[in-house]
């Protein structure tokens, strides 16, 4: 291989291979970011796991705990994973450049050898003053000189490509050790998470053996819940039924005719769509929107109108976007409730301890309404639904992602 061909392919393998880097790290970056989004909600569920582990007594929102833990572990670990093949991936091609440049810095050597020994040759062993004065004219004492001169550069330029390639060889080395180093961290870390994740299944495993002992204590918890759904809903469709009354005197109508800046309003809660801010600071969905398999009991469902979202003990419960109080109430089975209109949209807030707003206020974006309520086996938890006149509406459509 020619000293022009071994920089020509060196130049080509370094592109490429800062440009599989430079692909890789956009890639890494989004797995990082991931993994960022995992560890958070980790910790934020850890908070509220504690809270609910608190008390001896097995319960549903342990359990729905559990599992957000269960699934963000798992998530975690899937992020490691892909981070672990990225890694792998490079230090694959990390190898082939060492090994190429390897065997390209022991064919320079032997050409770098085969000229010196080339030259000694041509020579005929002389050296350089003898070699040049033996000429027996003067024109071949000139040729004899442009000789030496082009054999001196032709041997610089050989050392200088040997010392580009050892250096490149180095820091080629240098990069595979740091790589191997962190597969290793990597590998380390998914052994410590898949533990976790193991020890978070046995602790589901038996919260669920015990929640399955209490059936009938739970099929009882269901049928309060369900009449608790009931009064929540006759409660707001009251309100929403005496605004479109109140709006359209007394015309045979189904919405709410709207003022200016009800029109305002509503409009620009729409315009939220997906981007509305929770009504708590920390927390998760623990129970979604709509029907759906009891986390425990076997062939019972439920209905959910809105969301629940299992939060810490003592948050405080936000407007989600500005509008006026409809109503506050305390509803059996869902504690205090507080229903704030925005337009012809209604959000509603309910199991609170307390209330901080009276009926008829105007409020702002993220102002305070109250407390979340902490039930007897140390959940709490907020019951959170987006209404459009009388049509139920899933939250989690309007809620930003978190």
């Amino acid at each position: 291989m020619t000293p022009c061909r071994i920089l020509k392919w060196l130049f080509f393998a370094t592109i490429l291979f800062c440009t599989s880097q430079g692909l890789a790290q956009k890639s890494k970056a989004q797995i990082e970011k991931e993994k960022k989004e995992s560890l958070a909600k980790i910790s934020e569920v850890q908070k509220i796991l504690k809270e609910t582990e608190q008390e001896k007594k097995a319960s549903i929102g342990q359990l729905q705990a559990l599992n957000r833990q269960i699934e963000a572990r798992r998530a975690l670990i899937g992020s490691i994973t892909q981070e672990i093949n990225l890694i792998t991936s490079e230090i694959g091609d990390l190898s082939i450049v060492v090994n190429s440049l390897q065997s390209d810095l022991e064919h320079l050597k032997e050409e770098y050898g085969q000229m010196i020994y080339d030259a000694y040759k041509a020579n005929q062993g002389y050296g350089k003053l003898t070699f040049l004065f033996s000429a027996e004219t003067f024109n071949q004492l000139f040729l004899r000189l442009k000789y030496l001169e082009q054999y001196t550069k032709a041997r610089e330029i050989q050392v200088e490509q040997i010392e580009k390639v050892r250096d490149a060889l180095d820091h080629q080395r240098s990069q595979l050790v740091v790589k191997k180093e962190e597969q290793d961290a990597l590998l380390k870390s998914k052994i410590n998470e898949n533990k976790s994740l193991l020890s978070l299944k046995t602790k589901q495993s038996k919260v669920v053996q015990e929640l399955s002992k209490r059936e009938k204590e739970l099929k009882a918890e269901v049928a309060e819940t369900k009449k608790a759904v009931t009064r929540l809903d006759n409660l707001l469709a009251k309100i929403i039924k005496a605004e479109i009354e109140k709006s359209n005197a007394g015309k045979n109508a189904n919405t709410i005719n709207l003022t200016v800046e009800m029109a305002r309003i509503s409009s620009s809660f729409e315009g939220k769509r997906n981007r509305l801010p929770w009504p708590v600071q920390s927390g998760f969905v623990s129970e979604k929107f709509g029907k759906h398999p009891h986390p425990v009991l076997k062939n019972i469902w439920v209905e959910n109108q809105g969301v629940d979202i299992q939060t810490q003990k003592n948050a405080q419960v936000k407007s989600v976007f500005e509008g006026k109080i409809a109503t506050t109430a305390f509803v059996p089975g869902m504690n205090r409730v507080v229903i704030v209109q925005h337009g012809d949209y209604y959000t509603l807030y309910a199991k609170l301890k307390s209330v901080d707003v009276k009926k008829g206020q105007v409020i702002k974006a993220n102002e305070s309404l109250g407390e979340v309520f902490t039930n007897s086996d140390g959940i709490s938890e907020l019951q959170f639904q987006v209404w459009k006149n009388n049509v139920k509406m899933d939250p989690e459509k309007w809620l930003a992602n978190k």
